[in-house]
């Protein structure tokens, strides 16, 4: 049979840097981490930009805005004056034909025409 030495050696030195190791990491990280990210938000903060604005206002962004708004009020008027024509008619067939349901009906497109119509009023009455 043949007998195979072997050697163990405890190094104790090579164990305390095995466990000194993990601080060691961290300290070095701190060491390199640290200025690298302060020097990172010191450029950041001194690489701002001026803005130069036009001095007109806000009118540039607001008109299409207002026109848009224009817009849409005199369609929704004109709708209505169609819709209140459209009932007027409807109400004076009824009325000659004395059918109260549809009387009831035209009553109420009338006053649905009357407020679509006079919608644009109202709302410049508001400061629309």
């Amino acid at each position: 049979m043949r007998r195979e030495n072997s050697v163990v050696t405890n190094n104790t030195a090579n164990v305390e840097k095995v466990g000194k190791s993990m601080k060691g990491l961290f300290k070095n990280m701190k060491k390199k981490v640290i200025p690298a990210l302060s020097g990172s938000m010191m450029a950041v903060s001194l690489m701002s930009t001026q803005c130069f604005a036009a001095a007109t206002g806000t009118s540039a962004v607001t008109q299409p805005l207002d026109n848009l708004k224009n817009l849409v009020i005199a369609v929704i008027g004109a709708v209505g004056v169609i819709i209140l024509a459209k009932n007027v008619m409807e109400f004076a067939q009824a009325y000659q034909q004395q059918d109260s349901s549809t009387m009831n009906s035209a009553l109420k497109g009338i006053v649905a025409g009357v407020m679509m119509a006079g919608i644009s009023t109202v709302l410049t009455f508001l400061g629309f």
